[in-house]
């Protein structure tokens, strides 16, 4: 086994704790590594004023990363699943998934109030949650934000929003939960596939077998009935549809969201399957809900 083990990450606040976790849990196993966090800027993180989708997508947060391994800079990169794209290079394998925090979106309210007015100005650039907040509050307008956690606050006093959206486990990970003024439940806006699971990503054919102290799973279990429910619909990182699995026992419960982008009609539905056929059971989900709104 090699001695120094350097993990890529981006330079984001959240980003590096999210390294950190992964860095703390090898090392709880394997005291005699030295693990070295490597830090890069991703293009996603540099341009912040035009939405993911009109750039190229949450792919913007890994390339960087992705070079960095293929050049052996990098040992493995830590990323947020959900911003990882559904079609991966061959050559640079998701060996490991991170037990799941809090898989479920939440709203931080302007500095002041309690709780939004009814028709509040709310700040996301994530279609996947304007189209569902939409159906749960359609008096919201919505205007397009970026940015990490805190330039998001900021942009709230400055920029005329009264909340905005952002994922649970980001703000738990940062130990930031006090911030937070409503939860969704995953049933009222179906998470984002790989939302609060974090995917440690290396190299084919290199033995990463010190990594199996991180995979846990119940994460790798969701991670495949979701990432495989997106590929089936056709969805990317930044497409309104949506999945999150459940994972009790050797059973999974799969909830999934496809938006048609033509007839902007959206459906949802959910099946249960053993772990062992998870797959197939998502992307036969995917193919009842595409049906569905042809």
């Amino acid at each position: 086994m090699q001695s120094v083990i350097r993990i890529g990450s981006r330079d984001s606040i959240l980003a590096v704790r999210q390294a950190e976790l992964i860095r703390d849990r090898i090392s709880q196993e394997h005291p005699e590594l030295d693990i070295r966090i490597i830090t890069m800027k991703t293009t996603g993180d540099k341009i912040l004023d035009k939405s993911l989708a009109a750039i190229g997508g949450k792919g913007l947060f890994v390339k960087e990363l992705d070079r960095a391994l293929l050049d052996g800079r990098i040992d493995i990169a830590v990323h947020s699943l959900k911003d990882v794209p559904m079609e991966l290079n061959p050559d640079l394998p998701l060996l490991a998934f991170g037990k799941r925090e809090d898989p479920r979106d939440v709203m931080i309210y302007r500095q002041g109030l309690s709780e939004l007015p009814e028709n509040a100005v709310i700040g996301t650039s994530s279609r996947r949650r304007e189209l569902q907040l939409k159906k749960l509050c359609p008096a919201y307008t919505f205007r397009g934000i970026r940015g990490n956690v805190q330039t998001r606050m900021r942009k709230l006093e400055e920029e005329g929003y009264d909340g905005t959206l952002l994922a649970a486990a980001g703000l738990k990970r940062l130990g930031m939960e006090h911030v937070i003024g409503q939860y969704f439940s995953v049933d009222e806006i179906i998470p984002a596939a790989g939302q609060g699971i974090l995917a440690v990503q290396g190299r084919r054919g290199e033995d990463y077998s010190w990594l199996a102290c991180v995979d846990d799973p119940e994460s790798r279990a969701a991670a495949a009935a979701e990432r495989a429910f997106i590929r089936t619909v056709g969805g990317g990182c930044t497409s309104p549809s949506a999945a999150h699995a459940q994972v009790s026992g050797n059973e999974v419960k799969l909830t999934g969201l496809y938006y048609n982008e033509d007839s902007r009609e959206y459906s949802v539905d959910s099946v249960i399957s053993e772990i062992g056929r998870v797959q197939g059971a998502a992307e036969n989900l995917a193919r009842k809900l595409t049906e569905n709104c042809m």
